[in-house]
């Protein structure tokens, strides 16, 4: 059966999971300590209902969305996913040329296989940068200007990583830096001949933005070394300013929860938040960023672009966060599921399937466009808002 079958996410995650060892379907699926925010996530959109308005002609809705003076075709993009390559080889490149076809935003993650340039050559009109600080300053700071010279339109900091987070699949599996996989991970992976030959097919998988900065000569696992030895590190407001300075054009910080925090990014010239958990990879107890995305946006109203990332699993969640004031989503293991299954094609209809669902939703809910989403087409659960939804 070939990836055109797969008719939502839980397929395409356990199409993912057939083709992939234990080891690395791990690496996507796992989160932090006992794994309670993976479900927290899903759970905080299960709260929300979606409340229909009949007599509204939304048989073709209009999905496009301007976002910092760019309009893209839908209202969701595709999220930083650190080391997809050793789940697809070219998935970087795959996930980009995806994004172009669909005409929305691709984040290159900081700790991609293919370098910045490589993929603004694929897709310079969809690709952001995700960039991770570095303990060598200069190191962060040249790659803000490769972004640049690149001509990419949009640079992310990601400041959700202060540390190394406790995953404990992960080390169960020997996944870690240096690479010890387990007696067990070794011989469930000979389950997966396709992968196998694939990875040993493949030159050595590495962060290959990172190839400049390390030592002349260094293996593809020694410069996996050196950008550990290189991040996690402090990433403080005094490298934002300095960052803002650098780059000029549009700055997005990722990882923001807290309403005070997203003010002062605002007070510093920042364009743009996404309002995310990490997926749920870093720290276990934090809220969903559904929870905090509302108060985070009567916060800065409209002096910076809020976004929104994390634990989404249906088109429906995207429709349930642009209601609760986000202007863009993004996914992360939806379209890594569907590439690890099923390379360029598994990508594209993992984006073609999340596109199919906003616009089923949108249809059965009355939204002839984006711009008609708001905070009436929630369910009511308190005087104000029964006073809100009389309204016409």
């Amino acid at each position: 059966m070939g990836i055109e079958t797969a008719v939502n996410f839980d397929d395409l995650r356990r199409a993912a999971k057939r083709r992939l060892p234990k080891i690395a379907f791990d690496f996507i699926e796992g989160g932090v300590d006992g794994e309670g925010g993976l479900p927290h996530n899903e759970r905080a959109f299960a709260k929300h209902r979606l409340v229909p308005r009949y007599l509204i002609d939304a048989m073709k809705p209009d999905q496009s969305t301007t976002l910092f003076g760019r309009t893209y075709a839908h209202p969701f993009g595709i999220a930083p996913t650190g080391g997809a390559a050793l789940f697809r080889a070219g998935a970087d490149l795959m996930l980009a040329k995806a994004a172009r076809a669909a005409d929305i935003p691709f984040i290159i993650s900081g700790a991609s296989t293919a370098t910045i340039e490589e993929v603004a050559e694929v897709a310079p009109a969809h690709s952001w940068y995700q960039l991770y600080n570095a303990r060598d300053r200069a190191i962060a700071d040249d790659m803000v200007m490769r972004t640049e010279r690149a001509g990419l339109s949009t640079l992310v900091l990601t400041v959700d990583v202060p540390g190394h987070s406790n995953r404990e699949r992960n080390r169960r599996n020997g996944f870690a830096r240096p690479m010890k996989p387990s007696l067990y991970a070794k011989v469930e992976a000979l389950a997966h001949p396709g992968w196998l030959a694939e990875y040993y097919s493949s030159p050595g998988l590495t962060t290959s933005n990172w190839v400049k900065y390390a030592p002349p000569g260094a293996t593809p696992n020694e410069v996996l070394d050196f950008m550990s030895g290189q991040h996690p590190c402090a990433f403080t407001w005094d490298d934002v300013i300095r960052i803002r300075k650098l780059w000029p054009r549009t700055l997005v910080l990722k990882g923001i929860m807290h309403p005070a925090d997203a003010t002062r990014a605002a007070t510093l010239g920042v364009d743009g938040l996404m309002i995310s958990n990490h997926g749920a990879r870093q720290l276990d107890r934090a809220p969903s960023p559904l929870e905090v995305l509302p108060a985070i946006r009567d916060a800065v109203g409209d002096k910076v672009t809020v976004m929104f990332d994390s634990g989404i699993r249906r088109g429906a969640d995207i429709i349930t966060a642009l209601s609760l004031g986000a202007k863009f989503a993004f996914v992360g293991r939806w379209t890594l599921y569907g590439v690890a299954a099923g390379g360029q094609a598994g990508a594209t209809h993992a984006v073609d399937m999340i596109r199919k669902e906003v616009a089923f939703v949108m249809t059965q809910m009355g939204a002839p466009d984006i711009a008609a989403l708001g905070p009436d087409f929630l369910m009511w659960d308190n005087d104000a808002d029964r006073m809100r939804n009389r309204r016409p």
